[in-house]
C-alpha cells in the first residue's frame, strides 16, 4: 500500500525515507497486544455444513480437548461419498486488526465408534479477511459485542490466502505455522479442510469431525480499533482515550501507545492515507521524536 514513487517525488532521500517508515511501523505495532495469545478467536461464525446441530456445532470447537461436561466436544460436517468435498470453518477474531502467526487444529477421534476413528483432513489452508458489508464499529467484536455477520461465505473479502499444510491422522492440537506473520486486517478467519480421510461405517460415508481451533496472534490493545469502510479494504484505524490502558510494570510500553495515539485518533482513511499524509510530513506532529529516533537506532 505504500507507494514508492514519493522518495521520488520528494527531497528527501531514499534512506531518509526508510528511517520515516521504520518510525511508522514502529509507531504502527504499538497499538498491537505486546504479548502473543492462543485466544484470538472471538466467535464461530459458521461451519458449512454441519451433521447434528447443535449438538455438533462449531460452537464445540471454541472449547479445548475433546470432551465437555462428560460428553464428546466436536464439530462434524455432513457425509459425504466424496472423499475431495472439502469443509470450511469461519471464526470472528477478537479483534478487527490481528497479526497470525500460527494456528492450531485438533481432529476427533471417535472414540465411542469401534476402531476409534480419527476423522481428519488430508491437509488444511487459512483465509484472512473482512465482510464486504460495512460494520459499526460499536457491533464490533473488538468491543466485546457480537458481530451480525452474515451467513453467507460469499459476503467475505479474502485478503490473505495460506499455503496447504498437510494434516496427521492423529488426535493431537497439530500447529501449523504460518511462512511469516499475515495481518487480518476486518478480523475474519477461515479455516479450509481439504480432502476426507474417514469413512463412517455405519452409513459408508467420509466425514471430517474437528476437536478445538486456537488462532494465535497479537490482536489490537483494548483502547484501538479498525472499521473496514468500503469493499476494496479500506479502514479506519480508531483509538478511544476513554477506555483505561491495562496495568503494566513496563512504563516503556504505555509511553509508546501514548505516541501511537497521538496518530490514529485523528482517523485518518486508508492505510496509505495514514502512511503518507499523517506521519511522513507530520514531524511536527511529535513532541518527543528525539526518544523515538534513539530507539530505531537502537
Amino acid at each position: 500500500m505504500i507507494d514508492t514513487s514519493t522518495v521520488e517525488s520528494s527531497n528527501i532521500t531514499k534512506g531518509e525515507y526508510l528511517l520515516r517508515l521504520h518510525r511508522i511501523y514502529l509507531l504502527l505495532a504499538r497499538s498491537l497486544n505486546p504479548v502473543t495469545r492462543n485466544d484470538c478467536i472471538g466467535v464461530a461464525i459458521e461451519a458449512s455444513s454441519t451433521d447434528n446441530n447443535p449438538l455438533e456445532s462449531i460452537e464445540n470447537t471454541l472449547e479445548p480437548g475433546d470432551r465437555l461436561y462428560n460428553r464428546a466436544s466436536y464439530w462434524s460436517s455432513l457425509g459425504s461419498r466424496d472423499p475431495d468435498v472439502p469443509e470450511t470453518l469461519t471464526y470472528g477474531l477478537v479483534s478487527n486488526l490481528c497479526a497470525i502467526s500460527e494456528i492450531h487444529i485438533q481432529p476427533f477421534l471417535a472414540y465411542f465408534q469401534d476402531g476409534f476413528p480419527i476423522y481428519s483432513a488430508k491437509a488444511v489452508r487459512f483465509k484472512m479477511g473482512h465482510q464486504k458489508l460495512y460494520v459499526n464499529s460499536s457491533t464490533s467484536v473488538s468491543n466485546g459485542l457480537a458481530v451480525d455477520y452474515s451467513s453467507a461465505s460469499d459476503h467475505f473479502i479474502w485478503t490473505y490466502v495460506s499455503p496447504e499444510f498437510p494434516m496427521a491422522q492423529e488426535n493431537t492440537l497439530q500447529i501449523f505455522k504460518l511462512p511469516e506473520p499475515a495481518f487480518c486486517v476486518g478480523g475474519v478467519l477461515q479455516v479450509e479442510l481439504l480432502g476426507r480421510v474417514q469413512r463412517q461405517e455405519m452409513d459408508g460415508l467420509y466425514y471430517l469431525c474437528v476437536s478445538h481451533v486456537e488462532v494465535v496472534g497479537r490482536p489490537l490493545l483494548p483502547e484501538y480499533d479498525v472499521d473496514i469502510i468500503d469493499q476494496s479494504g479500506k479502514c479506519i484505524l480508531k483509538y478511544f482515550p476513554e477506555l483505561p490502558e491495562p496495568s503494566s510494570t513496563n512504563g516503556e510500553i504505555g509511553r509508546g501507545r501514548s505516541r501511537a495515539s497521538r496518530l490514529v485518533q485523528r482517523g485518518v482513511h486508508g492505510w496509505e492515507h495514514i502512511v503518507l499524509n499523517t506521519l511522513l510530513g507530520g514531524r511536527g506532529m511529535f513532541d518527543d521524536d528525539d526518544d523515538i529516533d534513539e530507539e530505531i537506532a537502537e
